[in-house]
């Protein structure tokens, strides 16, 4: 528990600074993570079996991260379309198995679009220019006394301090939502849980740990999404719903994979997380959920 909890804190501390500077550093960054992702898919289907395209399943997956990157969706699109022609046409030259193909294909879908989606959300919006200075509200003079200091300081300084492009809030509202929703479930079906979830796929998941996602995720939308962002509060309320949701569904289908390929961590770059794929589970589906409601809702507007 102990060594879960400190990485944790580094992996929250390293994304935070990715998250803030975005840019190159956050595009590369979200690269390697899919690519580390999907080798690790790769390798449990390949315990079960099921020989996966390695090498072309990664280029392929570089090549629509890269396009969504420069912002070319239509691109994007076009190299997961030509990479997965290419996959099947392997059946007919190379004689691969069809299995062993439309596991490689589906992988490209699960993997490389949410990452995509992740990469799009950041740069959904304008962001400034290394030129460009960022309008800020003045923070209060701390050289007077404490009670005058106390006194100035109002919810307008402290989203002072957060006055980011909307890219960044959205990046930061959806790993915050994400985190909530993985965190609550924890903590409350380990404290309270009794009522077994799914314990063919996931035996350690509960019903009240999923309430607690829930409420938890709600709460954490609404903090950080209505008073410290300044989105609407019943968007937000709703927003706290569907990420639990999603996040849960996410676990739960990460682990079937891994109930299916036999082994109980996707890897081991993350102590006391298991693998990238372990730990980003949840994010392969309220990523691409998450921009699809922000754009729908003119969250981005």
């Amino acid at each position: 528990m102990v060594l879960r909890i400190i990485t944790g804190i580094i992996g929250i501390a390293i994304a935070a600074v990715l998250i803030q500077i975005g840019g190159t550093p956050f595009a590369c960054a979200a690269i390697l993570l899919a690519v580390i992702t999907w080798f690790e898919y790769c390798a449990a289907f390949n315990r079960a079996g099921v020989s996966t395209s390695y090498i072309f399943g990664a280029i392929t997956l570089i090549l629509m991260l890269c396009c969504a990157w420069l912002g070319n969706f239509e691109e994007m699109l076009g190299a997961m379309t030509l990479g997965t022609i290419i996959m099947f046409a392997s059946m007919v030259i190379l004689g691969s198995r069809p299995t062993d193909i439309c596991v490689s294909a589906a992988g490209l879908i699960y993997l490389g679009m949410p990452f995509t989606h992740l990469i799009l959300l950041r740069f959904l919006t304008d962001e400034r220019l290394p030129s460009e200075s960022i309008d800020t509200v003045a923070l209060p003079d701390i050289s007077g006394n404490l009670s005058a200091l106390i006194a100035n300081f109002d919810l307008a300084h402290v989203q002072a301090l957060f006055n980011i492009d909307m890219g960044c809030k959205l990046v930061w509202l959806l790993f915050l939502c994400t985190w909530a929703s993985d965190t609550f479930a924890y903590f409350v079906g380990s404290a309270i849980g009794s009522h077994k979830l799914a314990p063919s796929i996931s035996p350690n998941k509960t019903v009240e740990g999923i309430f607690g996602s829930l409420v938890g995720t709600v709460i954490t939308a609404i903090i950080f999404g209505h008073f410290l962002f300044g989105f609407e509060l019943t968007q937000m309320a709703i927003l706290g719903v569907i990420m639990a949701i999603a996040a849960t569904l996410g676990d739960l289908a990460e682990s079937t994979i891994k109930r299916f390929s036999g082994v109980k961590d996707s890897g081991f770059l993350i102590p006391g997380h298991g693998g990238v794929f372990d730990r980003f589970d949840s994010l392969l589906f309220t990523a691409p959920i998450f921009y699809y409601f922000a754009v729908v809702t003119g969250l981005t507007s």
